[in-house]
């Protein structure tokens, strides 16, 4: 028999405009419709319960709501979003439901009502605090922006609150990282995701550094970052879980965690994944032709793979690897058993 899903992710592909680097399955919208968007999401639903390959549990453990910029939808999309899914559902005493915001876009006003929804934990991409960067990065907020949206989000009694932040910019670029540092140290947020630009090919930024525009992050400079960050914020108390997230006693993020050990969840929505060991599958990438094909009563899927062993094996290597708790030796097969001992040889591990 097939177990519940009790993670669910659902995609929200709608921003006011696309940054610098960015290559998410995002939709350019200034007034996305939250029920165009809702009405799409609640037929894939119906679909995914009338196949019965991946059975939503009657109370969820996680519930994340990404993108795209989730904000844009206004206050009232993520009680939408609760009458779709059934209150019930979301009804558990430990039920994370976490939801991205933009900082022009999250107001105390989106706040209270992403609250009285249930939402209860906020992933905030500021990505520096620092006028500068945020217009190379062509973040559509200011620095004063970004001190509000943590402001409000405190204010509608979300505390559980992570801020997105960038390192490793090109070094042309006028960011002071030690300075970013120290901004949010001061604003003692319980949860940090810190990632490494990535300069990706189709982006705006790829084909500047394609075209010698603009100059690619500077490996050591990317490392020295790296590693600033991680003896400051381990000297404050947060603990160093995962390679891009830092997190205070309390406030490690149990929806990644799924994805990090292996376990199951649905996704739905434009470019959406799910997994269920050994399936997965992923939804089409487009925003348009996902919402035709839902209304066109065609299912939204553009493909899947069946895992098998060795590739399970390989996956919760890297995924392992990314956490502190590491992965189990007893998990190897032979082949990754000699790979691991070369490794302690050459003193990596």
């Amino acid at each position: 028999t097939r177990q519940t899903v009790r993670s669910l992710y659902v995609h929200a592909p709608f921003c006011h405009s696309r940054c610098f680097y960015c290559d998410f399955a995002v939709t350019l919208a200034r007034n996305p419709d939250a029920s165009e968007w809702l009405e799409a999401v609640g037929i894939e639903l119906e679909r995914v319960r009338e196949e019965g390959v991946f059975i939503l549990a009657d109370r969820l453990d996680t519930l994340f709501v990404g993108g795209g910029t989730p904000s844009t939808l206004g206050p009232e999309a993520m009680m939408g979003l609760a009458d779709l899914l059934g209150h019930r559902r979301l009804d558990g005493p430990s039920l994370e439901w976490t939801v991205e915001a933009n900082p022009e876009s999250f107001s105390a006003r989106v706040g209270e009502g992403w609250a009285r929804a249930g939402v209860n934990r906020l992933s905030l991409g500021v990505q520096s605090f620092q006028p500068g960067a945020l217009e190379w990065l062509r973040r559509l907020h200011d620095p004063g922006q970004a001190l509000s949206a943590i402001q409000a989000a405190r204010d509608s009694g979300i505390e559980n609150l992570n801020v997105d932040l960038i390192f490793g910019f090109p070094p042309e670029v006028d960011r002071d990282w030690s300075r970013d540092l120290d901004q949010i140290l001061s604003l003692e947020v319980p949860h940090l995701s810190l990632y490494g630009l990535t300069v990706e090919r189709q982006t705006a930024l790829g084909m500047a550094v394609n075209n010698g525009m603009i100059s690619p992050p500077v490996d050591e400079a990317y490392r020295e970052q790296f590693l600033e960050a991680h003896r400051r914020l381990v000297g404050a108390g947060y603990s160093h879980y995962e390679v891009s997230n830092f997190a205070l006693p309390g406030f490690q993020a149990k929806h990644n965690r799924v994805y990090w050990e292996g376990g199951s969840y649905l996704g739905l929505g434009n470019s959406a994944h799910s997994f269920q060991p050994p399936l997965r599958r992923w939804n089409l990438r487009d925003w348009d032709t996902y919402r035709r094909s839902c209304l066109g009563g065609k299912v939204p899927w553009e493909g899947q793979e069946v895992l098998d062993q060795e590739e399970s094996c390989l996956e919760g290597l890297w995924l392992g690897l990314r956490t502190d708790r590491g992965f189990p030796l007893r998990n190897l097969s032979p082949e990754g058993a000699k790979t691991v001992d070369h490794w302690v040889v050459e003193g990596y591990a």
